[in-house]
C-alpha cells in the first residue's frame, strides 16, 4: 500500500512520483493499493485554491490510475470529514487492507500516520527530499523525530548519506536506506527530435519557510538562490535557447530572468494534466537545472525525479551536482555541475553530438532508474 498525496497535489511532476512506484511495485507482480488518508484540505484547480471537498481530488485519483492500469485499486479518505468519509472503498475495507498488507509505504512522508496505520506489519518511511529531516534531527526537533519514529523502516533519496564528501549529519537511532526515483519507460518513451528547440526544466521559482539553521549557518530550500547563480548562462551560449517553466510570480524577478535571456512559462496549467505533462519533456532539446542549496552544499546524493523523466525520454540532462555523479553514469547523457564553464562544456559536448547523447540519456535511465529494477531492491533492502 502506497501512502500519497497526489489527489491532494494534483500537479504532473507529484502524480507521476506516484505512478512510477505504482507501475514499478505492480510489475513485480504484487497487488498494489494507492492510499490517500488524512485530514489535509486538497487542492482544487477549479478555484485554484485548497477546498473541503473531495470531488476533484477522487476523480482526478480515479482517472490516473484507470490510465496505469489499476483501476479501483486505490482508497481516499477525507478525515477533515470525519473518520467515515471515504471513497473509493469504505472504512471497514480500507482498515482491512491496513490489518492484511505486507508494507505501507509513506511515499515523500506525505501523511501523517494515525491509529489505522499502525494495523499494518512494516511502515515504511520514503524520504524524497532528503537533508531537512536530518538537521532539524540534528537541531533537536521532537516532531520530526517523532514522526521518523512511527516508521519501522526509513529509505532516503539521499544516496550519499553518510559516504565521504557528503556533510549531511546523521544523528539519533535511525538507519537510511538508499533508494531513488524509479521511471516506468514503457509510459516514458524514447522521443528523439533533432529539431527540439530549447534546454527546459520545470518545478518552482521560490519557496519560501523551509529555510533550515544549523551550526551557524542557513541551508535554503527555495531553487531560486541557485538558478541566480548562472544568470549569464544564455549570454555564454547564444545559439542555445533556454526555457524556465517555473512559477515566477513577483514582476522583478520576471524582468531579471528575461532580461538575461531566458524565456519563461508558468507551469501551472501544463501540470493540471499529468497525461498531457510528458509532452512537455518530449518537446524540449534538454534539460538543464538547479538543485536545493541544502543538497548542494551538503552532497546528499539527491536527483530529481524530473531529470528521471527526461532521461527517459532521450533527453540529455545537465543537473547541478549534489553528489549523484557517485552512482549515476555521467559524462554522455547526464552531466553534472558545480560551476557555469561546465554547464558550457555540457552543452557543447551535447550539440556536438545530440543523437548519441539523446542516446545515452536513454541508456542512463534504462540501466539505473528503471521502475521495476529500483522497486525489487528497494523491496530487497527492506526485507520483502
Amino acid at each position: 500500500m502506497v501512502l500519497g498525496m497526489m489527489g491532494r497535489c494534483p500537479f504532473g511532476g507529484q502524480t507521476w512520483l506516484y505512478l512510477n512506484w505504482l507501475r514499478g511495485l505492480s510489475r513485480l507482480g504484487h497487488d498494489v493499493w494507492y492510499v490517500e488518508d488524512d485530514a489535509t484540505w486538497p487542492y482544487d484547480p477549479r478555484v485554484d485554491t485548497i477546498v473541503d471537498d473531495p470531488t476533484y481530488a477522487v476523480a482526478h485519483i480515479d482517472r490516473v490510475m484507470k490510465k496505469i492500469g489499476l483501476d479501483g485499486q486505490w482508497a481516499y479518505r477525507a478525515l477533515y470529514r470525519g473518520t467515515e468519509a471515504c471513497y473509493g472503498k469504505d472504512a471497514a475495507a480500507l482498515r482491512d487492507l491496513y490489518r492484511r498488507c505486507d508494507a505501507l509505504l509513506n511515499l515523500c512522508g506525505a501523511t501523517v500516520l494515525n491509529e489505522d496505520h499502525f494495523q499494518a506489519s512494516r511502515r515504511v518511511y520514503v524520504e524524497t527530499d532528503p537533508v531537512t529531516n536530518q538537521l532539524e534531527l540534528a537541531n533537536g526537533k521532537k516532531k520530526t523525530f517523532e514522526v521518523l519514529a512511527a516508521h519501522d523502516t526509513i529509505a532516503t533519496y539521499g544516496e550519499n548519506y553518510g559516504q565521504p564528501g557528503c556533510a549531511v549529519p546523521l544523528v539519533g537511532p535511525f538507519r537510511y536506506l538508499k533508494t531513488r526515483q524509479p521511471i516506468d519507460l514503457e509510459l516514458w518513451p524514447m522521443a528523439y527530435d533533432d529539431d527540439a528547440a530549447a534546454y527546459t526544466t520545470i518545478g518552482n521559482w521560490k519557496q519560501n519557510g523551509h529555510d533550515v539553521s544549523w551550526n551557524g549557518d542557513t541551508y535554503r530550500w527555495s531553487k531560486h538562490h541557485e538558478f541566480l547563480k548562472f544568470l549569464d548562462l544564455p549570454r555564454r551560449r547564444p545559439a542555445v535557447r533556454f526555457d524556465l517553466c517555473l512559477n515566477v510570480d513577483e514582476p522583478e524577478d520576471r524582468t531579471l530572468l528575461e532580461s538575461r535571456g531566458f524565456r519563461l512559462s508558468s507551469p501551472l496549467k501544463l501540470s493540471l494534466d499529468p497525461f498531457g505533462y510528458p509532452d512537455f519533456f518530449r518537446r524540449s532539446r534538454a534539460e538543464w537545472t538547479v538543485a536545493k542549496d541544502q543538497n548542494v552544499r551538503l552532497q546528499s546524493g539527491w536527483f530529481s525525479e524530473r531529470d528521471a523523466c527526461y532521461l527517459a525520454s532521450g533527453k540529455p540532462v545537465i543537473a547541478q551536482s549534489t553528489g549523484f555523479e557517485r552512482f549515476l553514469a555521467t559524462g554522455e547523457g547526464l552531466f553534472a555541475f558545480r560551476t557555469l564553464d561546465e554547464i558550457l562544456a555540457a552543452v557543447d559536448m551535447i550539440e556536438s553530438d545530440y543523437a548519441r547523447a539523446c542516446r545515452a540519456a536513454r541508456a542512463v535511465a534504462e540501466e539505473s532508474l528503471e521502475a521495476a529494477k529500483v522497486c525489487r531492491r528497494f523491496l530487497e533492502d527492506i526485507g520483502l
